[in-house]
């Protein structure tokens, strides 16, 4: 099967007309990439699966601040993986 990902420029005109699936390849894209600023900034756009990586990568370093502000940007798992680790769960990601 062809890769149909096309090229970042191209993904962020979808994106920019309100392409979810486009928004989120643009997240994997600079998740592979360990491009987190890119990854905040596609949060603030709306994208819940940069917030999803972005709260994967806050768990894995157990960074709470950055668990509260991917909450605070509107992905509301992250808050609640913050509570599961303030509560001192041993699954906290999960």
């Amino acid at each position: 099967m062809a890769d149909f990902s096309g090229d970042r420029e191209t993904l962020r005109g979808l994106a920019d007309d309100g392409n979810e699936k486009a928004l989120d390849r643009l997240a994997e894209l600079a998740d592979e990439r360990a491009d987190v600023d890119e990854l905040s900034e596609l949060l603030d756009e709306g994208s819940m699966r940069a917030g999803e990586l972005l709260t994967r990568r806050a768990v894995a370093v157990r960074d709470l601040r950055e668990l509260q502000r991917i909450s605070d940007a509107g992905y509301d798992e992250a808050g609640e993986v913050l509570d599961r680790l303030l509560d001192g769960s041993p699954d906290a990601a999960g």
